[in-house]
């Protein structure tokens, strides 16, 4: 930023929200938000079929687009970006939006332009007295579509080009559009809005590409081209750092490198505590590019194969050779290391093209989905499990089930995968009975816990479920970003809870979700009991430096303190003291 008398530039600091660690340096490319300033524009009669066209050949174009885009970076999104593109995918079929917007130009002769923009503020109005916070956030999602198609319309592209070296300074992104951006050469986001627990944040974390959520000063600042420095830990992003800002930039760039070095040397050795306390660091996973690479890094096994990914991607429900030929690439990948099938998390809060998912469900995140949706349709499920059973043949293989709220669900399962094993019996396939586990994401599963405990083989704590369930907050609802925290005296406690309750009755119990990714919060992990992590294979190596680097027996110790903490202070006090030399 220029000084008032257009001398030399002056450094400005601002602060964000740090949601994605590393430290960037790059020329920043502004990207202004999505709301469409366009006045209102008319069309000569004769002009309103070329006018449709027009909006027609936009649409069309954003279609093509999003296909490429998932074409393209198959296999390098996590589940929650594939969802996010298939749902941008959907609205852009929707004829409710599609024929209102042909309407506006035909029968108000709107403008293409002025139509998207009409069109997306009648929306908006009525997203924002919607009570549910789950589906006004779903605003952003209209607003990127509209975004796209606007784009298109005035042909300016809809996400940067050559922006190799350069940060990403925008309103808010979609988890669809990180792994592109990553492609091109961005080197960092900064967005106005966002939460660090949003799935664009989990992405981005993923990825490895530093990102800072929160800063709406700094998109009010920043001009394109001004050089910007972004700390994705602190959330300090600097326009046009100074010398003792690039002299810091250069020492962490150096440290980076050894610490890279240092954790490739980790890939071979143990997850094992100085004390000599074992620790299995399991891998999550959907593909087989995931696969490859938890193997690579060490991994003791799959903890969690996402298998909704077949009916995300396709119209047409995949048959059971179809499933079974990737459980069983999942299994011969692993090379004898147990692989969790978790069976097809899908409800009407995912991007549903196959037609399981109930429309118009008021609460989806609440409503038919996991095993329910699973126990609703049986052929569906039947068809999946002896998918799943087959592959057994090749390895060792687990079946987890999600979204269990109480013991009947998992009777009526094992009953099931009991028959399904039978059927693949019958036809000549060596296989038997195979472990059958619960994700304990549902607060009332995680309380009567002694309930399951005798029904399931092993358990695996969905945290990012289980924590906004628990906290009543939507994780990806900015402006509850600062109530959605792991560091909340009751998850811990209940965390607690359940760990204990494996240990007392011998049943293996893993942590799934965010938490197990965090190697910060490995200790308070360790301190509570647990033994068992599953976690994206980009955070694997780290986690395992990290438990190397502590003594089990004192944090086990220390682990009554942890648990009389009264709030989220004493809980980081605890963490910082945990992770002192």
């Amino acid at each position: 930023m220029r000084g008032a008398s257009g001398g030399p530039p002056v450094r400005h600091a601002f602060a964000g929200h740090g949601a994605s660690r590393g430290l960037a340096l790059g020329r920043a490319r502004v990207r202004l938000p999505h709301a469409l300033e366009i006045g209102e524009q008319h069309v000569r009669a004769s002009g309103i079929e070329a006018e449709v066209a027009r909006l027609q050949a936009a649409i069309e174009a954003a279609r093509t687009e999003m296909r490429a885009l998932r074409e393209k970076l198959q296999g390098a999104l996590s589940k929650e970006a594939i969802e996010f593109i298939d749902l941008h995918a959907l609205l852009l079929d929707d004829p409710e939006l599609v024929n209102a917007l042909e309407g506006l130009i035909r029968q108000e002769r709107y403008s293409a332009g002025y139509a998207l923009r009409a069109q997306r503020d009648r929306l908006a109005a009525v997203f924002e007295r919607m009570d549910d916070p789950y589906l006004r956030s779903r605003l952003d999602d209209l607003d990127h579509i509209i975004g796209r198609i606007n784009a298109h319309l005035h042909r300016r592209e809809p996400l940067p080009r050559g922006t190799a070296g350069e940060v990403l300074v925008c309103d808010n992104v979609a988890p669809s559009e990180l792994a592109q951006l990553q492609a091109q050469g961005v080197v960092a986001i900064v967005s106005a809005a966002g939460s660090p627990l949003s799935h664009s944040a989990i992405l981005a974390r993923s990825l490895h590409l530093p990102l800072v959520v929160g800063a709406a000063e700094t998109l009010q600042r920043v001009n394109d081209g001004e050089v910007v420095m972004v700390d994705g830990e602190t959330g300090e992003v600097v326009i046009d750092p100074d010398a003792a800002d690039l002299r810091r930039y250069h020492q962490r760039e150096q440290q980076d490198a050894r610490e890279r070095r240092d954790l490739e040397r980790l890939r071979r050795k143990p997850t094992r505590t100085i004390d000599g306390v074992d620790v299995a660091l399991h891998a999550n996973a959907e593909s087989r590019e995931d696969v490859a690479r938890a193997h690579a890094l060490g991994a003791a096994g799959v903890g969690l194969f996402r298998t909704e990914f077949l009916f995300l991607q396709r119209t047409e429900l995949p048959d059971e050779d179809e499933q079974f030929q990737v459980y069983r690439d999942a299994v011969l990948g692993m090379s004898g290391r147990p692989v969790t099938f978790r069976t097809l998390d899908l409800g009407a809060d995912k991007a549903d093209r196959t037609g399981l998912a109930l429309e118009n469900e008021d609460n989806p995140a609440l409503g038919v989905r996991g095993v329910r949706l699973s126990l609703l349709y049986d052929r569906v499920f039947d068809t999946q499990l002896r998918a799943i059973v087959r592959a057994a043949a090749y390895g060792p293989v687990r079946v987890l089930v999600p979204m269990v709220s109480c013991r009947e669900e998992v009777l009526l399962v094992r009953r099931r995968l009991r028959r399904a094993v039978a059927v693949v019996k019958r036809r000549g396939v060596a296989v038997e009975m195979l472990p059958l586990g619960a994700m304990i994401e549902v607060p009332a599963a995680a309380i009567g816990v002694y309930g399951l405990t005798d029904v399931v083989d092993f358990m695996s704590v969905g945290t990012n479920d289980l924590v906004q369930y628990l906290l009543a907050v939507d994780r990806n609802n900015d402006a509850l970003g600062d109530l959605y925290s792991p560091l909340h005296p009751g998850v811990l406690r209940l965390l607690a809870h359940v760990i204990g309750a494996g240990e007392a009755t011998g049943t293996p119990v893993a942590v799934c979700g965010e938490m197990a990714g965090d190697s910060r919060l490995a200790p308070l992990l360790l301190a509570l009991g647990l033994k068992e992590f599953s976690l994206h294979p980009s955070h694997l190596l780290e986690l395992r430096r990290t438990i190397r680097d502590c003594r089990h027996a004192d944090l086990r110790a220390r682990a009554g303190k942890l648990l009389e903490a009264r709030d989220r202070g004493a809980i980081e006090r605890w963490l910082q003291a945990a992770s002192a030399p």
